[in-house]
């Protein structure tokens, strides 16, 4: 027996190890694994398409591709060699690239319709929303029954400002897995007069979509009796005392006198049209003790220019990694003189916030909020917001607080892909990418208007 002979059981027990440790989402110990099999093997297409795949799952998205790419030169025409490589290339923003991948899967297999709606995707990832809607409308008409083509639509229909037809395309979330279904004891609204009705209005999806539609929660009490709105408790105080509503709480009595219900996202549907028609953004309420302790907390810098800031949201959210940045993005604005950030942020990446030395010049202002009012009161005592694209922005938006967004190159419907302001949010200045990962390019662009803004502030005060 060779000595390639005698390899080739260890390799082939290797391989198997790599993959079962991927199925059981032990990502560290099957990237381990997966190294040392490739650095024996290189030339196996598949397991390179494995470690793209894992590396994705990682967020490790221009690695992922490498390993795509190296997969795709070893097997160019297995399909699911393809479909991974054109999943990743659109994570990175590499659209045209993965629309000719998909409509080679297409040729082979004219029945794959995931590969259709996601040229969709595509398309309307690069603010091609005319094309987008073209194709994925045509696509519809000829497969009615498949809800992820109207799920793209809608986004596209949105993003181009028509709201009529996206919300009503975006009633296709309920036949896919994009959220999780509702079971209630009483039934959906479905149209049917609400005069001398009780509604509830559910919550869906994430805090930020709450805090966009909830302005349109009015056209709902103009049609119905009474409103009960529930709210997730961390944003329950937030939302005391809501314009439109008889109701506001985390949790409904069990003899509520609710006739029917809808759900948050469907608000709209009951008057948006077009960007010519979008009402101020909801009033949010402010708790005097949370005031008192925002106070507090910046009183140590009372000369300074003060700047609340945020780079990430929800971890949960599948797309956070693409919105997001690092804290230490926000250090060289602290050169700037007379400016003091502070920290707005709550979640898992504070841990290396605190450990890198940065909470010496970015002040940790929210790790201890209890809850989004608390959030909103620190907001109030800032000059400026600056955030990514998360609940931030739209908290802070809707309080008519100077905001600047800092965003991805495949942004949120209401931000569109081109403009520096968006009709949802007056207060709202919009700082975009140059190109996809790119968040220098945006952040020079924040840092100049950031001096400028102090300059001008220094002159005011003078």
């Amino acid at each position: 027996m060779t000595q390639a002979q005698g390899a080739a059981p260890d390799l082939a027990t290797l391989r198997q190890t790599a993959c079962r440790l991927h199925g059981d989402g032990k990502q560290p110990e099957a990237l381990d694994a997966y190294q040392r099999y490739l650095n024996r093997r290189p030339e196996d297409a598949g397991i390179w398409s494995n470690l793209g795949a894992l590396l994705r799952a990682m967020a490790q998205h221009r690695d992922a591709a490498r390993a795509h790419a190296r997969a795709h030169a070893l097997d160019p025409d297995l399909s699911g060699v393809r479909n991974n490589y054109a999943n990743v290339l659109s994570d990175i923003g590499r659209y045209d690239e993965a629309i000719a991948l998909r409509h080679a899967i297409l040729e082979a297999d004219p029945s794959d319709l995931n590969q259709r709606a996601l040229i969709g995707r595509a398309l309307r990832g690069q603010g091609r929303y005319g094309d987008a809607i073209a194709y994925l409308e045509h696509a519809a008409a000829q497969h009615p029954q498949e809800a992820e083509f109207r799920l793209q639509l809608a986004f596209a229909r949105l993003g181009a400002g028509d709201y009529m037809a996206g919300f009503e395309s975006y009633r296709a979330r309920w036949d896919t897995d994009e959220i999780k279904q509702i079971d209630l004891p009483f039934p959906r609204w479905d149209g049917a007069d609400l005069a001398g009705k009780t509604v509830l209005v559910m919550p869906e999806q994430g805090f930020g979509d709450a805090v966009l539609v909830l302005r349109f929660l009015p056209l709902l009490r103009a049609r119905a009796a009474t409103i009960f709105c529930l709210t997730e408790k961390p944003m329950t105080r937030l939302f005391d005392g809501l314009e439109g509503a008889d109701w506001t709480g985390p949790s409904l009595a069990k003899d509520a006198p609710i006739d029917v219900y809808l759900t948050l996202m469907d608000l709209p549907r009951l008057g948006l049209t077009d960007r010519g028609d979008i009402p101020p953004p909801t009033k949010l309420n402010v708790p005097e003790e949370s005031v008192a302790r925002a106070q507090a907390i910046v009183a140590p810098f009372p000369e300074a220019f003060r700047i609340g800031v945020v780079w990430s949201g929800s971890t949960t959210y599948k797309g956070n990694a693409f919105r997001s940045f690092s804290h230490r993005d926000f250090l060289p604005l602290t050169e700037i003189a007379d400016v003091q950030l502070f920290s707005l942020y709550k979640g898992p990446h504070l841990d290396a916030f605190r450990q890198d030395g940065s909470a010496a010049f970015i002040v940790d202002a929210s790790g201890s909020d209890r809850d989004f009012a608390d959030c909103a009161a620190l907001m109030q005592e800032m000059d400026l917001i600056i955030t990514s694209d998360t609940a931030a922005a739209h908290i802070a938006g809707s309080l008519g607080l100077p905001t600047w967004t800092v965003l991805h190159w495949d942004p949120f419907w209401v931000y569109t892909h081109t403009g520096e302001t968006t009709p949802w949010y007056p207060s709202m200045r919009l700082f975009r990418q140059d190109a996809p990962l790119d968040w220098d390019s945006a952040f020079v662009k924040v840092g100049k208007a950031l001096q400028e803004t102090v300059e001008d502030w220094r002159r005011k005060a003078a």
